[in-house]
């Protein structure tokens, strides 16, 4: 993948974590009536996918810095985004069909979340991409091939999103926005730093 393609699904993701809150319905679903109302709807079912996918473009994004960071970090979120998508897809399209469906929806969302495998494996993979930002920041840090800052808010918003969940829904979209700004940051610094284009006899064109 080019660096090129990369910064942009860098900056897509991005997008789609923003979208993410931001497209969310937040009715109170302790209620009956306030958790179908979300989970019935077509932004529930566009809100989670929207974050599914900004999951996967982002060790993809990362596939272009490996000789930057190595493959550590890419790997790790890989690794996290694979434990989490299972748990995004019962959200999603589980709960939707619950929702739509009938039946004891309260009780079907709290087996659902709370189930010890899928909570766990959940959080770990939570864990995992907050480590694996957090290692991309660092080695871009130290090599320096990248403009040293900007992966921190990358790191950040990876770091909070375990966290995020427990707050209300402005907090939640704040998150959607530091997501936003961290992601489109690395993907302006991926871009900038591609490799100049080599001449015709091999050494690179002057800036």
């Amino acid at each position: 993948m080019s660096r090129t393609t990369a910064a942009a699904a860098a900056a897509l993701a991005g997008v789609l974590f923003l979208l993410y809150p931001a497209v969310r319905p937040w009715t109170d679903e302790t209620t009956v009536d306030g958790a179908r109302e979300a989970m019935a709807s077509g932004a529930w079912v566009a809100a989670h996918a929207f974050a599914m996918v900004g999951f996967i473009l982002v060790p993809l994004a990362l596939l272009a810095l490996r000789e930057t960071i190595g493959l550590l970090p890419m790997v790790v979120m890989s690794v996290g985004a694979g434990l989490v998508l299972p748990y995004y897809g019962a959200e999603d399209f589980g709960l939707h069909a619950a929702a739509t469906e009938g039946g004891d929806l309260l009780a079907v969302a709290e087996a659902t979340r709370y189930d010890p495998v899928a909570i766990t494996m959940f959080g770990l993979g939570l864990l995992a991409l907050a480590v694996g930002a957090i290692l991309t920041s660092v080695r871009v840090w130290r090599t320096a091939a990248l403009p040293r800052h900007s992966a921190i808010l990358f790191a950040a918003g990876f770091a909070l999103f375990l966290p995020q969940f427990l707050a209300p829904a402005p907090v939640r979209v704040a998150h959607g926005v530091l997501m936003l700004v961290g992601l489109c940051w690395l993907a302006f610094a991926m871009w900038r730093a591609q490799p100049a284009p080599a001449r015709s006899d091999g050494m690179p064109v002057a800036a």
